[in-house]
């Protein structure tokens, strides 16, 4: 058991496995190909068959590493997580649920989470964080709802493909968080639609050109700075709070469980137990 925790907890062991993860998004990512399929999809199958084999023996592994202990191994979300994906792929699935076993496959990839302990702490801090995220949500609601209906009030004539109404205002507004030609709205309603921003298959629909250069400019910069910069850093500070949060809290269950210290003794014993069998071989040939 001693050994089989050592090769576990290798580095090289780990990056092995992240290797066959990444070589099962590279299969299934060929599979999408149907001409890579033809003249090659005896060979992933069994290619894939085979990365299933090998995510067993790791399951198998780990379970076999906490000896008497496997239960704990249950306990971990992520454990949980590799189990229930390498359950389903060996399930005898026939062509009924090809979609289901297509999409099992698919999450066999976010298995890469699981592999780097780095990712984990992302999206643990992510999912710490959507409550917070959920009330920054809140308020970039309403702000694109004042602001949608502040651009149908001032460019709704002027701008009908745009700003005609409610709902057209809000994508518009979402096309200009993204920063996307945000320059040339701007400037249709700074000059009116019959001089900028319509061209031959919309132009029918410019009916009251009116041109609003104050109101357009003061508009675009306010929507800008308030939902783009500000709404922006703020799920920035939010994501950054939960990842701190998340690190504290992984650090203090290493110590209230003494993984630390019980990755630090094993590594120990593995160094006495490798210059014992050096010293035991110099014995032998000094005899």
């Amino acid at each position: 058991m001693y050994k089989v925790a050592r090769l576990v907890h290798s580095s090289w062991y780990q990056n092995l496995i992240v290797m066959f993860i990444l070589l099962a998004a590279i299969v299934v990512g060929l599979e999408t190909y149907p001409a890579v399929m033809a003249r090659h999809g005896a060979t992933l199958r069994v290619l894939d068959k085979v990365i299933v084999g090998i995510f067993v023996v790791e399951i198998a592994l780990k379970l076999a590493a906490l000896g008497r202990n496997w239960p704990q191994f249950f306990k971990d979300g992520w454990n949980v997580f590799d189990f229930a994906v390498v359950t389903v792929c060996l399930l005898p699935l026939n062509t009924e649920f090809a979609a289901v076993f297509r999409l099992v496959r698919i999450l066999r990839v976010l298995r890469l989470i699981s592999a780097l302990p780095r990712l984990q702490l992302i999206v643990g801090a992510l999912l710490k964080s959507i409550p917070s995220i959920g009330y920054v949500g809140v308020l970039l609601t309403l702000l694109f709802y004042v602001f949608a209906v502040l651009g149908v009030s001032l460019f709704g004539q002027n701008d009908p493909f745009r700003f005609g109404d409610l709902q057209s205002a809000l994508l518009t507004l979402f096309q200009i968080a993204t920063m996307e030609n945000w320059v040339e709205l701007m400037h249709t309603q700074m000059y009116g639609c019959d001089v900028f921003g319509y061209g031959d298959e919309i132009k029918h629909l410019c009916i009251a050109p009116r041109a609003a250069p104050i109101e357009a400019v003061l508009f675009f910069l306010a929507f800008i700075v308030l939902g783009t910069m500000i709404i922006l850093n703020l799920f920035i500070g939010v994501i950054m709070k939960g990842m701190e949060e998340m690190q504290e809290e992984v650090d203090q269950r290493r110590i209230e469980s003494g993984e630390a210290k019980q990755v630090s003794i094993e590594q120990e014993l593995g160094r006495l137990a490798d210059e014992l069998q050096a010293l035991r071989s110099r014995m032998r040939r000094s005899i």
